[in-house]
């Protein structure tokens, strides 16, 4: 055992001390005191002697330490007066205010008596959350509570560094109180970073955190399930038994033998703390403590209800706007897109953040409540997109060309084909890209839905493509088929007889020429076998005045007579 000072030591420097120690336990003010009591101590070594800076200073100066301890606990034993002047259960005076950073998401500043505390939420999308790797069965958490002791807090000097076992301890205490509050991801899905700047300090610096981030967290509008106070006790153990004190100050955590800090709301505890010196605490002092530690927090809550009573009906202006909703899993890809192009393109589009769970779960973020707005449509149109209606105009772009006609996004996640024989309002062109291109927006309607729900189109403005064929060929029998190449409509297959335009020249050829009740394979193979043996178009003949009759009257000229054949030549 290492004695720092030897009894003879102690009682002349008790003897000097004692008298002045007297006037400085009566002092309130922590900075004041320091000062009467350095002057104490200088004036006990004046007295006795002693060299200041001396090795016997030093001595002297553990034996005057353990003097003020002895002054400081007979007081409080014998006139139930502290430090301060306060009574043994009274709080410090209490001061709270909100919103104090304007573009902070939330902020709080809680004071009590010298100790100030400035806490700052933001919020943030769950994918912020913080990941564990320690040996615990979490491996991440959403509610992360940072708090910073720079040295100027108890009027120091000293480098401002990383955290040091202390602060990562009260901030672990603060962060564990307030937890049991926060509303869980299913019901406000964000992500928490609370930061407590201890600008002042005297005592109970942590549970001063617990009620400035109670304050932060209303101004930010979460919706926490009650608020959150705080109070440290202390305990002077005496012969005759033990004293309880309220809101103790730094002094008396170093002077007395108990530091035990309760924190909760108005009916739950949330966290506990003690710190004891003594070997033994009786049950009957523990549950004393923790009725007038309700008392104090009661009293704390009251105060703090003040400057907000509850959390805020909107969230702040500038916090995120988080939703969350749910959609199949076989549409997740779809959202996703090849290599992430189409959440991209929605978030590019929006401003928006999404966030994509493996069960459906899409959360969606964005700084303001329009562009949430936006990004949450797009979504859901694609998740459950809308349905087509025929007859009905829509302005689309065209997604993709082919040689048989190009398809055009209508609505989110549905396209619809618009054939070749659609495209030339009523004239016939060689090839789509001669009218459309990609990225081309384009006016349409919706002729037919089949029953496996792909959607044909019509170019609005125009009149009906068939109309304007017969028109066109001279006023020949409307084809059967209203559009036998339209079966690339379904899915965009290839035309059976190689393209809707033969169909419609090769039906009227049989309408004029043969009984349509013969069998149409057995048609098809004399048309293409006695191709030149019978005319290919009687309407448009007469239309121009030529003989019907005649195969050998086609004038020069005559573009769409030479497409067909043209066209029936590649098969």
């Amino acid at each position: 055992m290492v004695i720092d000072y030897t009894d003879d030591v102690y009682e002349k420097v008790a003897g000097s001390a004692i008298g002045r120690l007297a006037d400085v336990v009566v002092i309130p003010g922590k900075h004041d005191r320091k000062v009467a009591e350095d002057a104490a101590f200088a004036g006990v070594l004046e007295e006795l002697g002693i060299e200041a800076g001396s090795d016997e200073a030093k001595t002297a100066g553990k034996a005057f330490k353990a003097v003020s301890k002895k002054v400081m606990r007979q007081r409080v034993i014998d006139e139930g007066v502290r430090l301060d002047g306060r009574s043994t259960t009274e709080v410090r005076s209490i001061s709270s205010e909100v919103g104090m950073i304007a573009r902070a998401h939330g902020s709080g500043l809680f004071q009590r008596g010298e100790t100030q505390v400035l806490n700052v939420t933001t919020l943030g999308m769950l994918r912020m959350e913080q990941m564990l790797d320690t040996i615990s069965i979490e491996d991440s958490k959403r509610y992360m509570h940072h708090y910073n002791f720079p040295p100027f807090s108890t009027g120091e000097t000293g480098f401002m560094r990383g955290p040091k076992r202390r602060e990562i301890g009260h901030g672990a205490l603060a962060e564990k109180a307030v937890l049991p509050v926060i509303p869980s991801a299913e019901d406000f899905p964000y992500a928490f970073r609370l930061v407590s700047e201890v600008l002042s300090s005297n005592g109970s610096s942590s549970m001063a955190s617990v009620c400035g981030s109670t304050l932060s967290l209303m101004d930010a509008g979460v919706p926490i399930k009650a608020p959150v106070a705080g109070v440290a006790m202390g305990l002077i153990a005496h012969d005759d038994g033990f004293v309880t004190l309220t809101d103790i100050l730094g002094v008396e955590d170093a002077l007395g033998d108990m530091d035990f800090k309760v924190a909760g709301t108005a009916d739950v505890i949330t966290a506990l703390q003690l710190d004891t010196k003594i070997e033994g605490l009786p049950a009957e002092v523990l549950t004393g403590a923790l009725s007038q530690a309700r008392e104090a927090r009661l009293h704390i809550l009251s105060e703090m209800n003040k400057a907000i009573s509850e959390p805020r009906e909107e969230l702040n202006e500038y916090a995120p706007r988080i939703e969350a909703v749910t959609i199949p899993k076989d549409k997740i890809g779809e959202i996703i897109g090849p290599k992430g192009k189409m959440i991209r393109e929605i978030e590019a589009e929006t401003g928006a953040t999404l966030d994509i769970e493996d069960d459906g779960t899409v959360r969606i973020g964005a700084t303001d409540g329009p562009s949430l707005e936006a990004a949450k449509a797009k979504v859901l149109a694609i998740a459950f997109p809308p349905e087509a209606e025929v007859g009905k105009e829509y302005e689309g772009e065209v997604v993709n060309v082919t040689s048989f006609g190009a398809f055009v996004n209508i609505l989110p996640g549905r396209d619809g084909l618009l054939h070749i024989s659609k495209i030339g309002g009523g004239k016939r062109i060689d090839k789509v890209e001669d009218v459309l291109n990609l990225g081309d927006a384009v006016n349409v309607i919706v002729r037919e839905i089949d029953r496996n729900g792909k959607v044909s189109l019509d170019m609005a403005g125009t009149e009906a493509p068939a109309e304007a064929s017969g028109s066109e060929s001279g006023g020949g029998e409307k084809p059967r088929d209203d559009d036998r190449g339209g079966s690339s409509r379904e899915g965009g297959e290839k035309p059976r007889d190689g393209g809707g335009s033969r169909d419609r020249g090769n039906d009227r050829d049989r309408g004029n020429d043969r009984d349509r009740d013969r069998d149409r394979d057995r048609d098809r193979n004399r048309d293409r076998g006695g191709r030149d043996r019978r005319p290919r178009s009687d309407s448009r003949d007469r239309d121009r005045g030529g003989d019907s009759g005649s195969g050998s009257t086609d004038k020069p000229g005559r573009t769409v007579v030479s497409f067909d054949e043209e066209f029936e030549k590649g098969l």
